[in-house]
């Protein structure tokens, strides 16, 4: 009598990349009962969940998106589907659709989440080496600037017992140099939000030479002052001054709440407290290369247990569609009220959302980032 293995990550470990989805399918076939097996991933613009094994399939409905918005597993016709979603570290890559032979037991379900859990793992391992994935998420061509930037990204979400993080940028196939970057090590956490001067592929090769400086600086130990001032000088001896990125960077502790920061730009943070939403104030320092051997200085911020901050870039707080006001003047602290209860990956979305209708048709001129931290620590 054939025994069940004790976890499908064996088996996930042993196959191709690409076959992922297959192997996962194969065996909850066999060991489990279930008739039917979809992936769904979402889109770039975490808009629609688009299937995997079966492309040609129509996109993810309300239950999916249901599964997918709330993190929580979902059960529709009597309990013969099964929807989990598919999340790693809180970086939310899909839903796995699953159609059973026998009524759900809460046993069954526990063991399918586990696989769930270990597929999504799987499956962001596997994105290096497959492109497979990524054509699914692509529902059209990226320009050469958006291709740089979406490989540049370090995730869309991200979360731990003191946090919950979330990115989005926007317009996903065409950019302008906006970017955000991450980086957690102990209780640390570095947070960076830049444009690069211009547009196009060159705002993208700002934006690439930049966070690379950093991500050099930081690995090898420095803090946001050596950061700055190492991808300060890489632009600088590109450019000659003629260009440079303007930074934001973060470092939280989130043991303690206390941010340092170093303000070179234009990104804006703010931060929701109780109900009440408030700008944070900051000496602005120069963009990063726009002089060589520039110096900066970081300043202090202090969180408190259960606070919001959020950060965007210029294309959404200076954003002026056909002429209209500033949207950070206007619609910007309305659309974050909304976003109130939302955990961070959903919020980022909804300013996203409001920020496009504040356009009203008309094009963005610029691509616009937005970074949301909620510090958790202390909190009841």
């Amino acid at each position: 009598m054939s025994v069940r293995p004790a976890s499908v990550g064996s088996y996930l470990r042993a196959a191709a990349p690409d076959r992922l989805p297959e192997v996962v399918a194969d065996h909850l076939r066999t060991w489990f009962p279930v008739k039917a097996v979809e992936l769904l991933l979402s889109d770039l613009t975490l808009s629609a969940l688009w299937p995997v094994m079966e492309p040609e399939a129509p996109a993810g409905g309300p239950l999916e998106q249901r599964c997918f918005g709330s993190q929580q597993p979902v059960t529709d016709n009597g309990s013969r589907r099964l929807l989990l979603p598919l999340t790693t570290w809180g970086d939310r890559l899909g839903v796995l659709r699953l159609d059973l032979t026998d009524t759900l037991t809460s046993e069954l379900a526990a063991e399918i989440t586990n696989i769930a859990d270990e597929l999504a793992l799987a499956l962001r391992a596997a994105d290096k080496d497959t492109d497979r994935y990524r054509q699914v998420v692509r529902r059209q061509r990226l320009t050469m600037a958006a291709e740089l930037q979406w490989d540049l990204l370090p995730g869309r979400s991200l979360s731990g017992e003191r946090f919950r993080l979330a990115g989005q940028l926007d317009p996903a196939y065409a950019m302008f140099g906006d970017h955000y970057d991450w980086a957690l090590t102990d209780d640390r956490l570095t947070l960076t939000v830049l444009n690069g001067h211009g547009d196009g592929i060159e705002a993208a090769l700002l934006t690439t030479i930049a966070v690379n400086a950093m991500r050099n600086a930081r690995r090898s130990g420095a803090g946001i002052v050596e950061q700055a001032e190492l991808a300060s000088d890489a632009i600088y001896s590109r450019s000659g001054g003629a260009a440079h990125v303007a930074t934001l960077l973060l470092e939280v502790d989130l043991a303690g709440g206390t941010i340092e920061a170093v303000d070179a730009g234009s990104p804006r943070a703010l931060i929701a407290r109780e109900g009440g939403i408030t700008a944070v104030s900051l000496e602005q320092q120069l963009p990063l290369g726009m002089f060589g051997d520039s110096r900066y200085e970081t300043q202090k911020v202090q969180l408190e247990p259960g606070d919001r901050l959020l950060v965007v870039s210029d294309g959404v707080h200076a954003a002026t569609p056909g002429g209209r006001a500033p949207y950070g003047e206007t619609g910007l602290l309305t659309a974050l009220r909304r976003t109130r209860l939302q955990p961070p990956s959903e919020a980022v979305g909804t300013v996203i959302r409001a920020l496009r209708e504040y356009h009203d048709g008309d094009d963005q001129e610029d691509d616009a980032v937005i970074v949301c931290l909620d510090w958790l620590h202390g909190k009841a």
